[in-house]
């Protein structure tokens, strides 16, 4: 795609998501923070300058920081501030978004766009699109069967992975924030997650299509490759990539098992197993099922589980179908449940 075909999509997906998840009217206070260490930094400032043209522009590496936090603290609660990031922005022991939302301030951010190569472009501005229809349906239907569930299977060809147990109360990154105390995050959305109540009721194998490394990169080999779990711990991959068994053999060195703890309902339709991006981050939400593996979750605090755990890795699972209590909610391509609407 060219530049301008490239920021025409920018620009319109941009639009939708800014009225329509974020609810932030035209002309209302805002402002974005940006650096150019990146193309698609640099394109997505200036597609935001398009959508937002009242906004201030801070150029992150060429302003003090006690230049931006003063324009940060000069708005009023609700106004809207957007990370554009090729790294992670760091102002001190500021703590950005955090300290954003601590502030009442709407918040969209795009960290680590330094990861994805120009040929991924495309692939990351669409899954910036945002369906309310799709999302407010469909996720709020997940969520039901999550949190009623006592037992999900994820079958893949040969293989079956059983979570005989009940789930934590799942949580929606579908775009609708009306009933939540902070207003945005990080983009693109499209997920539904949980955990099992009982991490040692997870017994079977999968086949992994692609994974994370420690580094927050996507690997996929040619053939998705099996892993066997036993009482919620993976203990073997055999034909794994080498990739794969370094990232096992860290997690050991440090951690000793190798916990599944995650399990994911990614939803967003521009993401696909074909249709990857690099960094780990924004690929999480492709539409499919990914599982995290450590023993860190910041949101679901579980006895032997300290929240400061080192590791929290995605892998992504090559299912045909999974099922809930039964019903089939996923069929490898897309979700199938029934839903009603989340309210507007």
């Amino acid at each position: 795609m060219t530049h301008s075909s490239l920021l025409h999509c920018a620009r319109s997906h941009l639009r939708d998501t800014l009225a329509l998840a974020l609810e932030h009217p035209p002309g209302a206070p805002a402002l974005f923070v940006y650096d150019a260490q990146s193309a698609l930094s640099t394109l997505l400032a200036e597609a935001y300058r398009a959508v937002l043209p009242q906004a201030a522009a801070l150029n992150f590496d060429q302003i003090a920081a006690q230049e931006i936090l003063s324009a940060i603290e000069a708005l009023p609660p609700k106004a809207l501030v957007a990370l554009i990031q090729s790294s992670s922005f760091r102002l001190n022991e500021f703590r950005f978004r955090v300290e954003l939302f601590n502030r009442g301030l709407k918040v969209i951010e795009h960290p680590h766009l330094g990861r994805i190569p120009e040929g991924e472009f495309a692939a990351y501005l669409d899954a910036l699109a945002y369906d309310p229809g799709y999302y407010r349906t469909v996720g709020p239907a997940l969520k039901v069967r999550i949190d009623r569930a006592e037992r999900i299977g994820l079958f893949c060809e040969g293989t079956e992975l059983i979570y005989d147990s009940r789930f934590e109360t799942a949580k929606l990154n579908i775009g609708n924030y009306r009933e939540m105390k902070n207003v945005g995050g990080q983009f693109p959305i499209g997920e539904v997650f949980s955990e099992p109540k009982e991490v040692r009721r997870v017994n079977g194998a999968l086949k992994i299509f692609a994974f994370g490394d420690t580094d927050f990169t996507v690997h996929a080999p040619d053939r998705p490759f099996s892993a066997m779990i036993e009482e919620g711990q993976l203990i073997d991959a055999p034909d794994a990539p080498k990739a794969f068994q370094r990232v096992l053999d860290q997690i050991r060195a440090q951690e000793r098992e190798v916990w599944v703890r995650e399990l994911g309902f990614g939803m967003n339709r521009a993401l696909t197993r074909e249709r990857r991006l690099s960094d780990i981050g924004a690929y999480e939400r492709m539409l499919g099922i990914h599982l995290s593996l450590g023993a860190k979750h910041s949101l679901y605090t579980k006895p032997g589980f300290p929240k400061s755990g080192k590791f929290h890795v995605d892998i992504f699972a090559d299912v045909e179908r999974v099922e809930i209590d039964g019903e089939k909610v996923f069929d490898g391509r897309q979700y199938t449940v029934r839903g009603v609407r989340s309210e507007e």
